[in-house]
């Protein structure tokens, strides 16, 4: 998702952030559509499902640890931890349910309810408080994603 244009760690996060968006509004698409969209809800909620995996497992490898330290904002940090487990219980269900089930579309949804919240505290509080601090936000952009391409390509190769 994101390319090497990103100007730092936080640009990184954030591309991935506005792609992730951009799945949610298509799946609420697909829900309002008429049709049988079982099929492309169920690829697209795997993909939605994928990716923020991916993106959360980077943020607590690479970039959390990096920053947690610098910005001395204890609750925050521990917030967005918290936010990544309860996102990551709502996942672990979505990828346990098929697409016609009940409760499938009102969790995906939720699910992109909490992840806007999630973003707009790391855009609006957390971003800045990082780019205020010493770190070479740049470096860890590019630590962050080689582990991203490491992971994304783990996970295409179970798939297959």
């Amino acid at each position: 998702m994101a390319t090497a244009k990103q100007k730092d760690a936080c640009d990184l996060l954030d591309a991935d952030h506005k792609a992730v968006k951009k799945m949610f509004t298509e799946f609420e698409e697909l829900t309002e559509s008429k049709g049988n969209t079982r099929e492309k809800k169920r690829m697209l909620a795997d993909k939605i499902c994928r990716e923020l995996t991916v993106h959360a497992q980077i943020e607590e490898e690479i970039f959390y640890p990096g920053i947690r330290k610098a910005i001395k904002d204890e609750l925050m940090m521990s917030e967005a931890e918290v936010e990544h487990m309860s996102a990551k219980d709502l996942i672990a269900q979505i990828q346990e349910m098929e697409a016609g089930d009940v409760l499938f579309d009102a969790k995906v949804t939720v699910l992109g309810e909490y992840i806007d919240h999630h973003v707009k505290e790391e855009r609006n509080e957390m971003f800045p408080k990082a780019r205020a601090t010493k770190v070479d936000l740049v470096k860890m952009r590019d630590a962050l994603q080689a582990r991203k391409d490491e992971l994304m390509a783990e996970l295409e190769e179970m798939a297959a």
